[in-house]
């Protein structure tokens, strides 16, 4: 599978890139996108709600009405989640959300992403390039010059730049990984994906395995 090689001017340097058949073109697998999606999104959540329950209510012990006659139903605590001021009843506790999933399965997640992004033609492969300094102007001009400046980017870097994920940072419709931080839900969750010359390597070796 072919694709056009752009410098960072959005001009095509008249290279082609070569991206794998297995990890750019295969079949979806939409149930393990869905696991790995939800493992990611699982995985955010802090899982600290907490209500207070009826026994740690402060509040009297006393019976607040006879058992029978009142025509009623029966009380004892008015620390009971019936009464205003009362425990919740069932109320949410910590928990941990994270769930266990195969390494086949989330590989085959990324794949399955990377080739529906391939099929909708939402991937962009781009020269290396680096900043001098941190400056987000520098590249706000390669989002403008790749026609991405309204639209969520990935921009994948075969390996760690401080320069230029600190230049990105500020902008919140795009965001910087290398190719070993590349999951499942960044890449849906991009209009377009951009892969430096650098990160096919990496890419391909991690998901070929």
């Amino acid at each position: 599978m072919k694709v056009a090689v752009l410098d960072i001017n959005g001009k095509d340097t008249g290279r082609k890139a070569d991206l794998s058949q297995d990890v750019f073109a295969i079949e979806p697998n939409n149930h393990a996108v869905y696991l790995d999606v939800k493992q990611y999104l699982a995985n955010q959540r802090q899982g600290t709600h907490k209500a207070k329950e009826r026994a740690e209510i402060s509040g009297s012990t006393r019976k607040i009405k006879k058992q029978k006659g009142t025509g009623t139903a029966r009380a004892g605590s008015i620390k009971s989640g019936v009464f205003k001021g009362g425990g919740r009843m069932f109320g949410p506790r910590p928990r941990n959300y994270s769930f266990k999933l195969n390494k086949n399965v989330k590989r085959l997640a990324r794949k399955s992403a990377l080739s529906i992004k391939a099929g909708e033609q939402s991937i962009v492969v781009l020269e290396d390039f680096n900043f001098d300094t941190v400056k987000t102007k520098n590249f706000t001009a390669i989002l403008k010059a790749l026609n991405l400046e309204n639209k969520k980017s990935l921009f994948v870097l075969g390996a760690s730049n401080n320069n230029v994920y600190l230049s990105s940072r500020n902008l919140q419709g795009s965001e910087v990984v290398t190719s070993s931080e590349l999951n499942t839900y960044k890449i849906l969750n991009a209009n377009q994906v951009v892969l430096l010359e650098g990160a096919l390597e990496g890419i391909e070796t991690n998901l070929s395995k």
